[in-house]
């Protein structure tokens, strides 16, 4: 009786050790026992029953009592399976379909592809509008409100980053996932939903009328008066950009693409660099002038101002991937995937520090409020496509397209993720390829049609921005203090409260001066006339 008793002990005080799935309702970590394990007697207690019972306390499990021959076996046996069951992974509960899935299908991303994804999607060609935004805001402010929203976005990386493995067994592997989490399932559907899919749809979009208008000047560059008699349209670039897309688009999963996103990665930071140097070397323009853009009228300055301030904050992006980046990684109990994860992230933000900032200096520097809309590359060939050798023009904006076709890879990624997910749960089978090549196909050509038909996406940056901006600057601040609880009232309680509120307000204030000033300015609404 006491050596069985002992070994049923023995295992219960190891059982308890290992960090199991909480049950639903139950607080994670808390483990309350209710009365002693079967076999844990007193010390003095006797065969016969003659000794009086003591109060069991989890310290009487670790007596010497257990060391005995058959207790010894069984103890090591545990620790074993302890120890395995940490090399292996969590006691996570896993979902069959996301073996399906192109998100989740692959699990064996580093910080390497950590870095490479972040990279990709952290910087493009919203980095190229940022001196626009300096022409309204001046230098002081913009130089101001460019470094607190760098380091503001950084912050909110840190907490995705911390909450994608908050909940003991469970991962969440998308955005809207985590949403559904904080704010409760249809609350946070109804939040997340569209800034997510409109960063990952809308900016797929905005890349093939990018990628396609920069692929005609780059013929233009290349072939110059020998290759006039019979130009491609606009409208035909972008179907001849829409093809290659779908090329690339046949890799099956988010890792497969890690190579895609570093080639994206280089040429990023390759054009960045070219553009302000080139910029910067040149002679500036005679009538230069540094003084912000404004008008007569003081309500027309101030949303004009905080237009600018949402181009700002639209060239931060990349949050509504963060999650889908880490899903890619293997998670153990020893090697957690937040570490590789923040690892690559560091290293993806101080290149992305790199990039941004001396675009957005340099570009104000040298063009000053002479700066187009279209950003830094415009006015390099409205002002110097004379001056500067064709083939480093030609180099710049095949850069640029390089990094458009590997940015569209990993923000439609999503999308085919959410398509698949449809098709699986239906069909409880994972999709063949060619049902995996027409959603894609479909999606290509579905974006293709409304680069087409609303043209003037690309000039709605300050609107978007503000749209948008909860998910990077607001949400993860929310989520934050709705999962993790810290103490009422404590620093970081008032920390994340304020961060988000402000950033819901932002959010409010960007959003109505982006319409403020495509009134103003008179936008075209060219429905089907892409310049």
């Amino acid at each position: 009786m006491d050596e069985r008793g002992t070994t049923m002990g023995a295992s219960e005080a190891e059982l308890v050790s290992i960090p199991a799935t909480p049950r639903a309702g139950s607080t994670p970590g808390a483990l309350t026992p209710r009365g002693p394990p079967s076999g844990a007697v007193a010390a003095g207690g006797g065969g016969g029953g003659g000794g009086s019972r003591s109060s069991w306390t989890p310290t009487s499990l670790i007596s010497p009592r257990f060391l005995s021959p058959i207790g010894t076996p069984m103890k090591r046996a545990l620790v074993n399976m302890k120890g395995y069951l940490e090399e292996v992974g969590h006691l996570t509960r896993l979902n069959p379909q996301d073996a399906w899935l192109p998100i989740t299908e692959s699990r064996n991303g580093n910080a390497h592809y950590a870095a490479f994804h972040n990279l990709n999607a952290g910087i493009g060609f919203q980095a190229l509008v940022l001196p626009v935004a300096f022409s309204f805001l001046g230098w002081s402010w913009g130089i101001i409100s460019l470094t607190i929203a760098y380091f503001w976005q950084l912050y909110t990386l840190w907490i995705l980053v911390k909450l994608h493995e908050a909940v003991p067994g469970r991962r969440y592997n998308r955005y809207v996932e985590l949403a559904q989490a904080a704010f409760g399932e249809k609350l946070g559907l109804w939040l997340a939903l569209f800034p997510t899919v409109y960063l990952s749809a809308g900016t797929a979009t905005a890349l093939i009328l990018i990628g396609g208008e920069t692929m005609k000047l780059f013929f233009q560059i290349v072939c110059g008066p020998l290759c006039t008699s019979n130009p491609l349209s606009t409208v035909e670039w972008y179907l001849v950009f829409t093809s290659l897309c779908i090329v690339l688009s046949q890799l099956p999963n988010l890792n497969s693409i890690a190579g895609l996103s570093l080639i994206g990665a280089i040429t990023a930071i390759t054009y960045a660099t070219m553009a302000w140097v080139l910029s910067v070397s040149q002679p500036r323009p005679a009538s230069i002038s540094y003084e912000p853009k404004g008008s007569p009228i003081f309500i027309n300055s101030v949303f004009s101002f905080l237009n600018a301030l949402g181009i700002l904050a639209f060239a931060f992006r990349g949050h509504n991937l963060a999650l889908e980046i880490q899903a890619t990684m293997p998670s153990t109990f020893k090697h957690p995937a937040h570490v590789p994860m923040w690892r690559g992230a560091k290293v993806a933000y101080v290149l992305i520090a790199l990039c941004i900032f001396p675009v957005a200096i340099g570009g104000f520097w040298a063009y000053g409020n002479l700066m187009p809309t279209g950003g830094i590359l415009n006015a390099l060939y409205a002002f110097h496509s004379h001056s500067i050798p064709r083939a480093l023009l030609a180099l710049t904006f095949l850069l640029v397209v390089f990094n458009c076709l590997s940015s569209f890879q990993i923000y439609s990624m999503p999308v085919f993720d959410s398509f698949e997910a449809g098709y699986t749960s239906r069909t409880n089978r994972p999709c063949s390829m060619w049902v995996r090549s027409g959603f894609r196909v479909f999606y290509a050509f579905i974006s293709f049609f409304i680069g087409v038909a609303l043209p003037f996406l690309s000039s709605l940056a300050g609107l978007l921005g503000g749209l948008t901006l909860p998910v990077t600057f607001a949400y993860p601040c929310f989520m934050w203090v709705l999962i993790k609880k810290p103490q009422k009232y404590s620093f970081s309680w008032y920390l994340n409260w304020g961060l988000g509120l402000l950033g819901i307000a932002f959010s409010l204030a960007f959003s109505i001066g982006g319409v403020w000033s495509m009134v103003n300015d008179g936008l075209k609404l060219k429905f089907f006339k892409p310049m």
